[in-house]
């Protein structure tokens, strides 16, 4: 079965402005926690004080979830780490020749050596721990590199190899780049030499391609794939917790354990605490995820809303809706009186076929109509001048 890392307390704080407080942050756990998440990566304590007294309240909250941190390749850090009271500890370091020659001026074994030591270190000072190494942009690193960073980190006691798309440089479509074929070959290299680690996988979105190169990974063997909530993070981001969630689901992955119901309120408490908005065409958690507009659609989907829906919102906990405006139809409009409660006067053809020719006019302004506020008025406006036309007809 495979499990979900998320990040939005750690990766998620590095989309530029964001800032979770230690009470926001206990607050986002707990939802990641009641949807079924397997770790929470709850940030770098050396970074600052306010995220070592998070990582402290969330790993004492009793959540199911393992709770992590994350450290650089540093004895110091990884202390500090330690005296959160985690469960998981992930520790990187780049093998890549430019980064090793140019930013930290060593060879790979003395890049080996220091990994080593920091793990030793951290599994002799808590036999338990969960712990992962990731070679920082792995897949830009030369293979034997990664094989043999890797290698040695298990050997000194890594449960967890991470493969990090630190960049979005994988592609499932191409013959050389794809992350699928990253996860065979290192899982093949290291049961050749009886390591068995767990493989996860971090995919930015450079270049819109995390979900799909996480899936490939999926397809591949991965036991672990990071995602964040509205797919936050460094640059464009990760992975999105939802958009992989529902993707595994339909893959087959078995996803009872996964609460999906909490989803849309983790991701609205999110988005005001980010300061950053859910586009209304988001996937799953967007306004317009399921909203049906055009006149075509909506007559089709009152009689079967799978007509136009792929996915079933009420395993989300949400409902289909529609809009209103210039694309709408006749349907929609009978549809929308019935929705505030003004179902008796849709037997009057005449005046649907007038309030459905008021609302393509006021849709030229470029906004949304609101059926609850507008329409009723719309209505009554329409219904006031047919009124009136018969009254002087007559």
């Amino acid at each position: 079965m495979i499990k979900i890392l998320d990040s939005t307390l750690r990766e998620g704080e590095q989309t530029p402005g964001v800032y979770f407080s230690p009470e926001k942050k206990l607050i986002i756990a707990q939802f990641l926690d009641q949807i079924g998440i397997d770790i929470i990566e709850v940030g770098n304590p050396a970074v600052d004080s306010d995220i070592a007294l998070a990582i402290n309240r969330i790993s004492q909250a009793g959540l199911k979830a393992k709770i992590g941190a994350h450290s650089l390749c540093k004895i110091d850090n990884v202390q500090k780490a330690l005296d959160c009271g985690i469960d998981f500890l992930g520790v990187f370091f780049s093998v890549s020749k430019k980064r090793l020659y140019q930013d930290y001026n060593i060879s790979l074994e003395a890049a080996i050596d220091k990994i080593v030591e920091v793990i030793n270190f951290a599994r002799e000072q808590k036999n338990d721990l969960l712990i992962r190494y990731t070679p920082e942009d792995t897949v830009r690193s030369p293979i034997e590199n990664v094989i043999a960073a890797a290698s040695a980190a298990v050997k000194a006691g890594v449960n967890i190899i991470s493969i990090a798309d630190t960049t979005g440089y994988t592609n499932p479509f191409h013959p050389q780049r794809s992350i699928y074929n990253f996860v065979k070959t290192l899982k093949e290299e290291l049961n050749q030499q009886d390591l068995h680690p767990q493989i996860e996988v971090h995919c930015h979105n450079d270049k819109g391609l995390a979900l799909a190169n996480a899936l490939d990974a999926y397809r591949a063997g991965a036991d672990i794939i990071d995602v964040s909530v509205m797919g936050l993070g460094e640059r464009a981001g990760i992975v999105d917790l939802g958009e992989l969630l529902i993707n595994l689901r339909e893959m087959g992955e078995e996803g009872n354990h996964w609460q999906l119901g909490y989803l849309q309120d983790l991701y609205n408490f999110v988005s005001e605490h980010s300061h950053i908005s859910i586009p209304p065409h988001q996937p799953i958690t967007g306004k317009n995820a399921f909203t049906h507009y055009a006149g075509v659609h909506v007559k089709a989907v009152a009689k079967d809303e799978m007509l136009y829906q792929s996915l079933n919102p009420q395993i989300l906990g949400k409902k289909s809706s529609l809009a209103l405006g210039m694309q709408s139809g006749y349907t929609a409009v009978e549809l929308a009186m019935k929705q505030i409660g003004r179902e008796e006067l849709t037997k009057n053809k005449d005046l649907v076929a007038k309030i459905l020719l008021e609302i393509k006019v006021i849709a030229k302004r470029g906004t949304p109509i609101d059926i609850e506020k507008e329409l009723p008025e719309i209505v009554d406006r329409c219904n006031i001048k047919q009124l009136m036309t018969k009254m002087i007809s007559g």
